[in-house]
């Protein structure tokens, strides 16, 4: 009996030794990273921002990306419009109620490539205590970095969400404050 419990260990650590070998860690390079979005404003301009505090991971063990996946956390205090009034509104109950809600995550689903370097990602985002699948375009670049060598992946990544379906700014008109927000986002990576 005790030999075949530690039969069983053994084979167990073989399989999940196995399986991770080839897993790569993907790790952002926040000096080379923005998590943006914008939003009109009175229907006739666009109001543009970012948070400054986020990180992301990816995990995969194919360079391709095919079977990877991704996690992005960012601080809602850490948003910025550049204008600091608009900000602290926006921190308020009346958006982001950011000391409630004080992280938004994004968190994969899938990850199809496209064609060529193009991906159609899906996954939840939660923010605002509501959780949604949301659909996002990407382009990824993999390169060797000049310096170190190191194997990098720079992705662009865009998509549309409603404002509305996470109950944000929903005592603000859409003639005010546009319900679709437009994400935009970049960051290059470095596997690990």
């Amino acid at each position: 009996m005790k030999t075949n419990k530690i039969i069983l260990v053994v084979i167990l650590t073989i399989l999940l030794s196995t399986a991770l070998m080839g897993q790569s860690t993907w790790t952002m390079d926040k000096a080379h990273a923005k998590l943006g979005f914008s939003i009109t404003h009175l229907m006739i301009s666009t109001i543009e921002g970012n948070f400054k505090t986020f990180d992301a991971k990816i995990s995969s063990t194919k360079d391709d990306f095919t079977d990877a996946s991704a996690t992005l956390t960012a601080e809602v205090k850490s948003i910025n419009t550049d204008n600091e009034q608009r900000d602290t509104h926006l921190k308020t109950a009346d958006f982001f109620d950011a000391d409630k809600y004080p992280v938004l995550t994004f968190k994969t689903t899938s990850i199809k490539k496209i064609k060529d370097n193009n991906y159609k990602i899906i996954g939840n985002l939660t923010m605002h205590g509501v959780t949604k699948s949301i659909e996002l375009n990407a382009t990824g670049i993999l390169a060797t970095h000049p310096v170190t060598k190191k194997t990098i992946v720079g992705f662009k990544i865009s998509g549309l969400i409603l404002r509305s379906d996470f109950g944000i700014g929903l005592t603000f008109p859409n003639a005010m404050i546009g319900d679709e927000v437009t994400l935009d986002a970049n960051a290059e990576f470095t596997k690990d």
